[in-house]
């Protein structure tokens, strides 16, 4: 009997424990990016949500992210990416992946789904109809999930100029070792207004796309929310910004300076 009642109590301190986690974003979260090419051209626009849903049987956060080029860089160059993540409310580790994209002709189809307790990622690539198994580290995060879990991961107040944050991460066939470099805050003139922001240097792998490894920067606010405000990225050619055009269905109140 003792036992049992001591069961009942950690069950219940457990679940009171989660339930105090105070998070960065919930259900109906939405964002808006407007995509300029080189300072001055329209370029395209993104969306993500949060939604909730359910993954075999349990209750997970469902996020799609979409994005399109508009205007005249749609006629040379059409872009239409949608890419899914069903990620565990409480553990923040994700189930199930999906990757869909048509980048000027390039295309890919893949779904990824992840066995969290055998550290493996089952990888189904519809265009080429293959199916093949992967070794995972364990909670290992998807390209969208990451930047959900950072959200409520992210330890600022023991955060210095210059330090790194880690993520493992799986990306189409392979472990990917994704590395967030913190550049210190600064107050960003923005659409809304002037927002403090947290600075940070996401490092990629440079190649086709990107000019070199610290080819891109990002600014989120400086609030409990953790806004994505803006993603600075210089290419193999020219640069591309976005910059947050409009959201909804944020958690926490939105912090701003000075109010435009």
């Amino acid at each position: 009997m003792k036992k049992i009642i001591l069961i009942i109590v950690a069950f219940i301190s457990i679940n009171q424990a989660f339930s105090q986690i105070e998070t960065a974003y919930g259900t109906g979260e939405w964002f808006r990016f407007k995509m300029s090419y080189s300072g001055w051209m329209k370029a395209g626009e993104a969306t993500l949500s949060v939604n909730d849903s359910y993954y075999k049987g349990k209750p997970v956060y469902h996020v799609v992210g979409k994005g399109w080029t508009t205007g005249a860089v749609s006629w040379f160059f059409k872009v239409e990416d949608q890419y899914e993540s069903y990620f565990d409310k409480n553990l923040n580790v994700p189930y199930k992946f999906i990757r869909n994209i048509n980048e000027g002709g390039h295309t890919k189809n893949i779904e990824i789904e992840f066995d969290q307790d055998k550290n493996k990622a089952y990888v189904h690539n519809i265009k080429h109809d293959s199916k093949k198994s992967f070794d995972t580290k364990p909670n290992i995060q998807d390209m969208v999930s990451t930047f959900y879990y950072l959200r409520n991961n992210l330890d600022i107040d023991n955060l210095k100029v210059n330090d790194e944050v880690k993520v493992d991460m799986f990306f189409d066939e392979e472990n990917y070792g994704f590395k967030l470099k913190y550049l210190g805050t600064e107050v960003l003139t923005t659409s809304f207004g002037k927002v403090h922001t947290l600075k940070f240097r996401p490092y990629v792998m440079a190649g086709r796309v990107f000019k070199e490894e610290e080819s891109l920067t990002l600014w989120v606010s400086n609030d409990k929310n953790r806004i994505p405000l803006r993603i600075q990225a210089n290419l193999a050619v020219g640069s591309l910004r976005a910059d947050l055009d409009a959201f909804k269905g944020l958690k926490h109140p939105f912090q701003i300076v000075i109010q435009n």
